[in-house]
């Protein structure tokens, strides 16, 4: 599967150290995103602060009730001195209680909300990418992306980011305070740290590797399911079920071995952090009793040693699964930020559009001198010096050899690509100082292969007008020659059309698509092919829907069957990217070994 990113584009390696620092840089940038809510991120950073530094009382209090219960009767505060502190050690537990609520509650809202906000951002600008990125990717991966990725994220900042800094302020504050118990037993500890720190860097460098190759195996399951449920009926059709469920199969075992590569590597670090760690603990209680027989310290003293180096032992614990978990985000959040530093198309608006300052175009077309390559494969150049010319009202059918250039024309008209070289010109101003949104929401498009959306009739002929009204759908059906079909249905328009319009026969879902293009209204239209493949009946209905809705507008018509664009004004021929002949039906005709008239013959043999 072909792999897009600026490193492979530049085709550079960085060195391993830079590539974990922006690995890092990455990551720490998405939680830009936390921003919105840093009141209330910063309240509960500050509540989990205040918890953890009244866990950190608890090991002192517990000292002093036995150094209390030790002194007996004799001294100060004796028994009584004990109960103070229990009932002080458990208001203290109470407040304790009332902060982790708040914390968790804070940081559960904030890290959704934010991911909200990190689904739509990324939503967003995977949607306003030009076509060269989708060339590049398949829609099965980029799912994943928006699934797999924003989870494990979704999971750091509600889980993993918390308890990272929690068990943070635990191990700071555990040795400050270990520190003043004694400071040779904190010696002891410490030096326990500087193996447990290079053990850690070292497989965090192996398992974000590993996770961030998980990730993308993971990407390319999704990539097989969305494949073979989008193509269902030429799996059935060829009984490639088996076929496709090894495919299946097999993505998944790629999946499974990453995931199990990670998972023992993981394993082998906890291992060795229990190890490491508890080994110290047992020195550092040896030292301790060692110490209390010397009198160097008291029972008390040693309680709350060994209560302080259960806490750091326990938060440099929790650190071997944390940290393992933050390496596996940083892997995901590379590619999120892969797709957010993608460039989108130029002005595409990535919220609500607001409304047009555009006046309705009169749909003059000039192709002038166009050349085009495609950006994935730039030795090839598909357009050669095309110039057209399309008055206002103009019917223009596009002909030629399939692999001629004529969807590529179209795709430049709507500007899913610019020229290469050239200009394109509609109204006698250059296409590219057009906001986009403003120029495509004056065009429409009536495909060969028409893609409805799962919801119903209404929604999807609205769609050519979001927020139009009953009446203005039904009237846009009707001049679809589709209020008839509809109306037969017993919801009417409310019937759900299915994944894909797979309720509705071709000819039904060809009206729908027309019917939403009546209701845009658009000043130029496309019909690509968009009468090929029905029985007879159903193309004389959308025939006639299509007539109605070419009157008085720029119409480019892509056409391999003739017999459709007999009667337009002009017929534009293609062959290898280049404009070959143009003219009427009979002009064309008349031209010995034309192009055109070679095509006719194959189609019309009875009348050459």
């Amino acid at each position: 599967m072909a792999r897009y990113s600026r490193n492979d584009q530049a085709g550079v390696e960085l060195p391993k150290a830079k590539l974990d620092r922006e690995s890092l840089r990455q990551a720490l940038e998405l939680f830009r995103y936390l921003r919105p809510y840093r009141l209330r991120f910063g309240a509960a950073l500050v509540s989990m602060f205040a918890s953890s530094l009244l866990s950190l009382a608890f090991p002192y209090l517990a000292g002093s009730i036995i150094d209390a219960a030790m002194k007996g009767t004799q001294g100060i505060g004796g028994m009584a001195g004990s109960d103070r502190t229990a009932l002080l050690l458990m208001g203290i537990l109470a407040l304790q209680a009332g902060l982790s609520y708040f914390h968790s509650l804070s940081f559960a809202t904030v890290g959704q909300r934010s991911l909200v906000d990190l689904r739509r951002a990324t939503y967003s600008r995977l949607i306003s990418l030009p076509m060269a990125f989708f060339a590049q990717r398949r829609v099965g991966e980029l799912a994943s992306r928006l699934s797999a990725d924003l989870i494990q994220i979704e999971d750091t900042l509600i889980s993993v980011l918390p308890q990272f800094l929690r068990q943070t302020t635990l191990l700071v504050g555990g040795i400050a305070l270990i520190a003043v118990t004694s400071l040779q037993l904190t010696g002891i500890m410490l030096a326990s740290l500087p193996l447990v720190i290079v053990v850690a860097v070292v497989f965090g460098r192996k398992t974000r590797k590993i996770y961030r190759e998980a990730q993308d195996r993971l990407a390319d399951t999704a990539t097989i399911v969305e494949e073979t449920l989008q193509g269902i009926v030429n799996v059935k059709a060829f009984s490639n079920e088996g076929y496709e469920l090894n495919r299946y199969h097999e993505g998944l075992g790629k999946f499974l071995t990453a995931t199990l590569r990670g998972a023992r590597l993981r394993a082998a670090f906890i291992a060795f952090i229990i190890f490491a760690l508890f080994g110290f603990i047992v020195l550092v209680l040896w030292s301790g009793a060692r110490l209390l027989q010397q009198g160097k310290i008291t029972f008390g003293d040693l309680t709350r040693f060994g209560l302080y180096t259960t806490f750091v032992a326990g938060a440099m614990g929790q650190f071997a699964e944390l940290y393992s978990q933050l390496q596996k985000a940083i892997g995901a959040t590379q590619r999120v930020r892969e797709l957010l530093r993608e460039t989108g198309e130029v002005d595409a608006l990535l919220g609500p559009s607001p409304p047009s300052t555009l006046p309705r175009l009169r749909g003059d077309v000039v192709f002038e001198n166009v050349r085009f390559t495609y950006p994935s494969r730039t030795g090839v150049e598909v357009l050669h010096a095309i110039n057209l010319t399309a008055k206002s009202g103009q019917r223009i059918a596009l002909v030629g050899p399939s692999g001629a250039g004529k969807s590529t024309l179209i795709s430049l008209l709507l500007r899913l690509y610019d020229p290469s070289a050239g200009r394109l010109l509609i109204d006698n101003r250059d296409a590219r100082e057009y906001r986009l949104t403003e120029l495509r929401g004056q065009m429409s498009m009536v495909p060969q292969e028409v893609l409805l959306f799962g919801g119903s009739i209404a929604e999807n002929i609205a769609y050519g007008k979001p927020g139009a009204i009953a009446e203005e759908i039904e009237q846009a059906a009707r001049q679809a020659n589709a209020h008839e079909f509809i109306q037969a249905f017993p919801e009417g328009y409310a019937t759900l059309v299915g994944d894909r319009g797979i309720k509705l026969s071709g000819g039904q879902r060809q009206r729908v698509a027309i019917a939403r293009a009546v209701l845009k209204n658009p000043a130029i239209l496309i019909l690509d092919e968009a009468t090929s493949s029905l029985d007879s009946e159903s193309e004389r209905l959308i025939q006639e829907a299509l007539e109605t809705l070419m009157r008085g507008r720029t119409s480019f018509i892509i056409a391999h069957r003739l017999a459709t664009v007999r009667h337009v004004d002009r017929i534009i021929v293609i062959a290898g990217g280049r404009v070959v002949e143009s003219g009427t039906h009979e002009e064309l005709q008349a031209i010995p070994e034309g192009v055109y008239r070679r095509l006719a013959a194959l189609q019309f043999r009875d009348s050459v």
